[in-house]
């Protein structure tokens, strides 16, 4: 190949490579919205109402960026040479490149077609299945590391999609029942809550400290310190949160919680141990906390839709059909009134489209850049005839800004539980209210306890999922990168630079911030039931189970810990009523389907590039 045809795959292996980071995990798409599996991380913790949808994106893009960094170029290895030997390509720098970025291509194509049908698909093991297929395509099946390969072949990393889900299920079920047996079941568990929450910070910051100092990443050198020093640092750290929640956060909480005080603010907590003798409020029945309930109503928002335009469009729409928008506008005293609501009921989408509509009309009052924008976008419809026609190239010429400060804002003012009143009414929105009323609700006041330790376990998961899902993109990068640089095979050995891990994790954090809404309203509510005790178990369990295979160097998928997590502390509630096993199947079914598709399509790309003609 020539300088000019390196530079040509350099510049497509770099693209592949963003989108790839762009759409890492992505698992939903709908009228033109993506999803992204860093919000795996922080579904639990929106849906859960322990933090904020802004917050979530403050702190994901931080502990996202933060583990990619330190931890993320072990995974990356994997990636890099644990599937295809460096040895097959015979130091030919440009078949590897190609090789590379044939891969990315792939799994991107595969990722973005499952989006566009609402299929939950892993990022992780698309491009590794797509990097086998390139492999055979490329060097033939017998170079592929097939087997365990000292844990960096395929038969290791295939073994996480049956381990991952069951390991992170069982941690996240562990934790769950110390709460439950500690907390849950005292007669009076407010106290109990309140005062043992330092140990789950304890948890937490150790578990995080201890990833990053021991096996770290290589150009840190971190890896390379003393055991003294690893379990001194980690323990240092995780005792010091923990005796700082001690002094700080138990004081507030107990204000608020026990005393009840209304009057008290975040800031009161620099007070500390102070706050025991603030004298308690004269009459306070309730204290001061979230309604905890996963499946809310916002007044305000259905009334605001009454007045929405596309709804009352919509209805009007549906009078001149002849069609009833709810069951009490059926004949009550018609013999075939249950005929009648059945053939009256609005689809799927139409209750999914009047969720939205409710919602849009709230952002369309706002002022700044986002109502402005909404409003523009309302008021501004396309006309008659194709887009080349003058009065719609005029009309476009006024939609395109809006749109573009649609795409970036409209995520970050997105209301989780708004877009949840979406579903019901569906078989769907039913089969969930069943699995709701199985599981046992907990105190609002316990709860709220736990909704600060979410927040803590929420930027754990989210530092694990920087660390082991930044191979999926930095891996091949970094291979084309370095060949594209030198013009060396050899050099996909080189340590991944920090620079490329920064750059790929603040890519995956704009789908986040931009995109990541839709998976939490997803994700977030359709598996069980949520609250923060339950949450940060979940939380828990799956950073503790990706950690533990970033250590060996495993690329393991962040959806399937997530899900295997929610699955294990959905079933102590003790019945498996609590858990809808049919989302869990359709889950289970596009993880295997990746593996056969992803790896067809990248070994497809290979051998049409290696075979085609030349001039």
């Amino acid at each position: 190949m020539t300088l000019h045809q390196y530079d040509y795959i350099f510049a497509i292996g770099t693209f592949f490579a963003l989108l790839d980071a762009f759409n890492n995990g992505a698992t939903e798409f709908r009228a033109r919205r993506t999803s992204y599996d860093v919000a795996n991380s922080w579904a639990t913790s929106v849906s859960s109402r322990s933090i904020s949808y802004r917050q979530a994106m403050i702190f994901g893009t931080i502990f996202e960026m933060l583990g990619a960094i330190t931890v993320g170029a072990r995974t990356a290895e994997t990636i890099k040479n644990g599937i295809i030997p460096n040895s097959a390509f015979q130091n030919n720098a440009g078949v590897q490149m190609l090789a590379f970025t044939c891969a990315l291509a792939a799994a991107s194509s595969w990722v973005m077609w499952c989006t566009r049908h609402s299929a939950h698909v892993s990022s992780t093991y698309s491009l590794v299945s797509a990097v086998a297929g390139v492999g055979v395509a490329t060097v033939g099946a017998s170079k592929v590391q097939w087997g365990w390969h000292d844990g960096k072949g395929l038969g290791a990393i295939f073994a996480g999609l049956g381990m991952a889900p069951v390991i992170s299920g069982g941690f996240a079920a562990t934790i769950f029942m110390l709460v439950k047996l500690v907390v849950h079941m005292r007669k009076n568990p407010v106290p109990w809550a309140v005062y043992t929450s330092p140990f789950f910070f304890l948890i937490a910051s150790t578990i995080c400290t201890l990833s990053i100092v021991y096996k770290g990443s290589p150009n840190l050198g971190l890896g390379k310190k003393p055991s003294w020093y690893i379990a001194a640092v980690t323990m240092g750290t995780g005792g010091g949160v923990a005796i700082l929640a001690a002094i700080f956060f138990v004081p507030f909480v107990h204000s608020k919680v026990i005393k009840k005080d209304h009057s008290i603010r975040w800031w009161h907590f620099i007070f500390g141990p102070l706050l025991f003798k603030r004298p308690p409020p004269d009459h306070a029945e309730r204290a001061n906390v979230p309604n905890y309930a996963v499946v809310q109503h916002d007044k305000d928002l259905d009334e605001s839709a009454a007045h929405s335009p596309e709804l009352r469009a919509e209805d009007d729409s549906a009078k001149e059909h002849g069609v009833m928008s709810t069951a009490s506008e059926a004949p009550k005293g018609s013999e075939n009134s249950l005929a009648n609501l059945e053939g009256t009921q609005k689809s799927y989408k139409e209750l999914v489209a009047e969720g939205e509509a409710r919602f849009n009309a709230r952002l369309m009052k706002k002022r700044g850049p986002l109502g402005w924008a909404m409003r523009t976008l309302r008021d501004n419809p396309m006309g008659a005839g194709q887009m080349y026609e003058l009065h719609n190239i005029k009309i476009l010429a006024k939609r395109m800004p809006a749109m573009v400060v649609c795409g970036f804002l409209y995520g970050l003012h997105y209301d989780i539980h708004a877009a949840q009143s979406g579903i019901e009414g569906t078989p769907e929105g039913e089969r969930m209210k069943r699995v709701y009323a199985s599981a046992e609700k907990y105190s609002d006041e316990v709860e709220h306890t736990y909704s600060f330790v979410q927040v803590l376990t929420a930027c754990t998961a989210s530092f694990a999922h920087g660390a082991n899902d930044i191979g999926n993109s930095v891996g091949p990068w970094a291979v084309i990168y370095g060949a594209w640089r030198t013009g060396n095979a050899a050099q996909a050995k080189a340590p991944v630079d920090v620079w490329q891990l920064a750059v790929l994790s603040a890519t995956i954090s704009l789908g986040l911030i931009t995109y990541g809404y839709n998976i939490m309203k997803v994700m977030g509510n359709k598996i069980t039931y949520h609250s923060p005790s339950r949450g940060s178990s979940m939380e828990m369990g799956a950073a503790i189970t990706v950690l533990v295979f970033s250590q060996y160097s495993l690329p393991v998928s962040t959806s399937m810990c997530i899900t295997g997590a929610t699955v294990g502390v959905g079933l102590c509630n003790g019945t498996i009523k609590a858990v809808n096993f049919q989302r869990v199947g359709l889950l289970l079914f596009s993880w295997i389907m990746t593996i056969p598709i992803a790896g067809t399509i990248g070994g497809v790309l290979m051998g049409l590039f290696l075979n085609a003609p030349k001039f």
